[in-house]
């Protein structure tokens, strides 16, 4: 689990810590616990050996595994998903994108929005993808 005051503010609240130097020049926060509730910002495909698959899929699914495991390690679980934003940069990709979804969440019918937007940061990057979880909400 996640050290609730070794990468933030010593405030209470568990945070994973930052991945890279932007989050921690930033201040940005992958993940926080407040409460019951874990918030998760917009991950991005990348596999962890740094490269991005060509497959809006692949890249969705990539997604949802950083995310789920971000909601487990602040004592969460796939069932605890209650909103999923999902951001494409192609509307051509909504269906792969929609499928990671549903492998990965569908089971607890979360809430979920796709939006088609103009770019991400970086061009390889087809989806965006953000999670909110209430701890306790499917047993």
């Amino acid at each position: 689990m996640a050290d609730p005051d070794s990468n933030g503010p010593n405030d209470g609240r568990q945070r994973i810590p930052p991945l890279g130097p932007f989050e921690e020049a930033a201040g940005f926060t992958r993940a926080i616990r407040v409460g019951d509730r874990i918030i998760v910002s917009g991950n991005v495909g990348v596999e962890e050996d740094g490269s991005v698959s060509p497959d809006a899929g692949r890249q969705a699914d990539r997604c949802f595994e950083q995310i789920l495991d971000y909601i487990g390690q602040l004592g969460g679980h796939a069932g605890d998903v209650v909103r999923v934003r999902m951001f494409v940069t192609e509307m051509s990709d909504a269906d792969a994108v929609t499928a990671a979804f549903t492998r990965a969440v569908g089971h607890a019918r979360p809430t979920g929005t796709l939006v088609g937007i103009n770019a991400l940061y970086n061009p390889e990057w087809k989806c965006e993808i953000e999670a909110e979880a209430v701890i306790g909400s499917l047993q």
